[in-house]
C-alpha cells in the first residue's frame, strides 16, 4: 500500500446498533484488510463472550474496555485499499454519552457514511426526536464533511427480507431529512446492504434483484454503480491545503520502548517531514521531528489528510498531550490563544445567558471550559447588523458577537485560515451546539438543530488530556474539571458559532487570574502502549 494512491478519510456514523461496526469491519475483511485466521480468532472470542454477531465488529473494538461493554468507545482507524483510493475508516461511536469521541473523529473526514438499520422498528428509532441518526448527520454536515453516502443495513431483518418497499421508504425519509441539513439527495448513493451477510458490499447480491444500481449527479461529473465498494470510490478527493504553513492536532501521544515519544493526528494543513524542528502549542515547546510513519511506512512527507505518527526528539510524554497543536517553528509556529471574539447564536435555551457562563466546547482535539467574558454586541442572525451594544444576557434564538476566555491554555484559530482549527462544538450540561466562526455570509441552520442541541445531555467520559488510554470519567459537577472557570450552569446551554465575522485570536500568555487545574488525570503520564500505536499503525523503528 503504497503513497501512489490518493488518502481518503471516512468517518462510519449512525444511530447505536445499527451496525456500523459490523458493516466496517466485513467490508474491511472483504478488502483483504484482515486475514481470515483473523477474522475466526474474532468470531471465537465474540462466541465465547456471548456476542456472536459481533464478529465483524470485533475487528474494530480493539480495547478490553470496548468488548466487556459490546459497544465502540474510542474512534478505531482501520485502513484498506480500492481500486482508487487509500482509505482509512474513522468508526465512529454510537451511543450518544461518548458524543465527544464522535465529534473528534468527524471532524478528521473526508466523507460520512451514514449507516441505517432498516429492520422493524430500528429505523424508526434511528431517526426519531431522539435517536443518532438524525443528529450524527446535522454533525457531520456542520463539521464540514460536506460528502455522504448512505447504507441502508440489516435488509436480511425486513418483513419480508431484502424488502424493496421498506428499502424505498427509508430512502424517502432519509432523503427528506439530509436535504433539509443542507445535503444534495442527487448527490448522495443509496446503497441497500447486510453488513453481516455481506450484501452489496463488493457486488450485486443475489438477494435483492430489484435494486438495479444508485446514481448521483455532480457539477464534476455523474457516477453510478451497486455496490458499497463502488460508492466508496466514487468519493471526490478534497483539495489538500498543502501551501499553509503545517498545522497538526494531537490525537494522542504514545511512549514506545525503545523509540521514544510518539504523538499522533491528522496532518490538517501543511506539510510534515523528518527533520523538520516543530512547535507544539499552547506548550512552547519546539524539538526535531526524527521520523514520520503511516500504516508502517516510513514517510519522507506527509500531506494533508495523513494520519501519521512521528517521533520527536527530548519530548518527554509528560510534555505534549492530547489538544495540543503541532506546527513549523519557521513559518507561523501555532500560539496560545489568551482570548478570541467569535460570533455566536444561542439555540433552544431555556434561560438568560450572561457574561461569566463558561460552556465547554470541543475545538480540533481540544476539549476546554470557555467563559463569556463579555457579550460585545448583538446583531441581527440573518444579516449580521448591529442591533444593540453590550446586551446585559442572551436568549434563546439570539445572534452575538461575544469574548471569550479559554479555562485554560488552547489553541483557536480564525476558521478562515485554518478551519479544522475554528471549528467548535460547544456542549455544557444539557446541550451542546456546533459550528464555525468564519468571515462571509451568514447561513442559518434548519430548526433541525436547536433539536441536535437539546439530545446530548449527558456530561461524556472524558480522556486524560494526554490521550484516550487512562480511562479517567469527568466527574458530574459545576465544573467538567478543576480549573474550569466559574459562572452560571444552565441545565441546557447550546451555543452557536456563526459564520459572518471573522474569529480573532489575541495570542500571548493568559492572564493573570485563571484557573489553572487541569481535568482528571490530565497530569498523569501515559502509559506505555505499543499497542495502542499498532492500532493506528504505527511502528516507528529505531535508526
Amino acid at each position: 500500500m503504497g503513497k501512489e494512491k490518493t488518502h481518503i478519510n471516512i468517518v462510519v456514523i449512525g444511530h447505536v446498533d445499527s451496525g456500523k461496526s459490523t458493516t466496517t469491519g466485513h467490508l474491511i475483511y472483504k478488502c483483504g484488510g484482515i486475514d481470515k485466521r483473523t477474522i475466526e480468532k474474532f468470531e471465537k472470542e465474540a462466541a465465547e463472550m456471548g456476542k456472536g454477531s459481533f464478529k465483524y465488529a470485533w475487528v474494530l473494538d480493539k480495547l478490553k474496555a470496548e468488548r466487556e461493554r459490546g459497544i465502540t468507545i474510542d474512534i478505531s482507524l482501520w485502513k484498506f485499499e480500492t481500486t482508487k483510493y487509500y482509505i482509512t475508516i474513522i468508526d465512529a461511536p454510537g451511543h450518544r454519552d461518548f458524543i465527544k469521541n464522535m465529534i473528534t473523529g468527524t471532524s478528521q473526514a473526508d466523507c460520512a457514511v451514514l449507516i441505517v438499520a432498516a429492520g422493524v422498528g430500528e429505523f424508526e428509532a434511528g431517526i426519531s426526536k431522539n435517536g443518532q441518526t438524525r443528529e450524527h448527520a446535522l454533525l457531520a454536515y456542520t463539521l464540514g464533511v460536506k460528502q455522504l453516502i448512505v447504507g441502508v443495513n440489516k435488509m436480511d431483518s425486513t418483513e419480508p427480507a431484502y424488502s424493496e418497499k421498506r428499502y424505498d421508504e427509508i430512502v424517502k425519509e432519509v432523503s427528506a431529512y439530509i436535504k433539509k441539513i443542507g445535503y444534495n439527495p442527487a448527490t448522495v448513493p443509496f446503497v441497500p446492504i447486510s453488513g453481516w451477510h455481506g450484501d452489496n458490499m463488493l457486488e450485486p447480491s443475489p438477494n435483492m434483484p430489484w435494486f438495479k444500481g444508485w446514481k448521483v449527479e455532480r457539477k464534476e461529473g455523474n457516477a453510478s454503480g451497486v455496490s458499497l465498494l463502488e460508492a466508496l470510490d466514487t468519493i471526490l478527493p478534497p483539495t489538500r491545503p498543502t501551501d499553509k504553513p503545517l498545522r497538526l492536532p494531537l490525537q494522542d501521544v504514545y511512549k514506545i520502548g525503545g523509540i521514544g515519544t510518539v504523538p499522533v493526528g491528522r496532518v490538517e494543513t501543511g506539510i510534515l517531514r523528518p527533520g523538520m524542528v516543530v512547535t507544539f502549542a499552547p506548550v512552547n515547546i519546539t524539538t526535531e521531528v526524527k521520523s514520520v510513519e503511516m500504516h508502517h511506512e516510513a514517510l519522507s512527507e506527509a500531506l494533508p489528510g495523513d494520519n501519521v505518527g512521528f517521533n520527536v526528539k527530548n519530548v518527554s510524554v509528560k510534555d505534549i498531550r492530547r489538544g495540543n497543536v503541532c506546527g513549523d517553528s519557521k513559518s507561523d509556529p501555532p500560539q496560545e490563544a489568551a482570548q478570541f471574539t467569535s460570533q455566536v447564536i444561542i439555540l433552544n435555551h431555556p434561560g438568560q445567558i450572561s457574561a461569566g457562563y463558561s460552556p465547554v466546547i470541543d475545538c480540533h482535539t481540544a476539549h476546554i471550559a470557555c467563559k463569556f467574558a463579555e457579550l460585545k454586541e448583538k446583531i441581527d442572525r440573518r444579516s449580521g447588523k448591529k442591533l444593540e451594544d453590550n446586551p446585559k444576557s442572551l436568549k434563546s434564538g439570539d445572534a452575538a458577537i461575544v469574548e471569550m476566555v479559554p479555562g485554560k491554555p488552547m489553541c483557536v484559530e480564525s476558521f478562515s485560515q485554518y478551519p479544522p482549527l475554528g471549528e467548535p462544538v460547544w456542549s455544557v450540561g444539557g446541550g451542546a451546539a456546533l459550528g464555525a466562526a468564519d468571515p462571509g455570509p451568514v447561513e442559518v441552520l434548519q430548526e433541525e438543530s436547536a433539536r441536535f442541541a437539546n439530545k446530548l445531555s449527558d456530561p461524556e467520559p472524558c480522556a486524560p488530556a494526554g490521550g484516550s488510554r487512562a480511562g479517567v470519567t469527568a466527574p458530574r459537577s459545576e465544573a467538567l474539571w478543576p480549573g474550569a472557570l466559574p459562572g452560571p450552569r444552565s441545565p441546557a446551554g447550546p451555543v452557536l458559532p456563526r459564520p459572518g465575522r471573522g474569529l480573532h485570536q489575541s495570542p500571548g500568555p493568559r492572564p493573570a487570574g485563571l484557573a489553572s487545574g487541569g481535568r482528571p488525570g490530565t497530569d498523569a503520564p501515559l502509559q506505555t502502549c505499543r499497542a495502542g500505536a499498532e492500532r493506528l499503525g504505527i511502528s516507528l523503528r529505531t535508526g
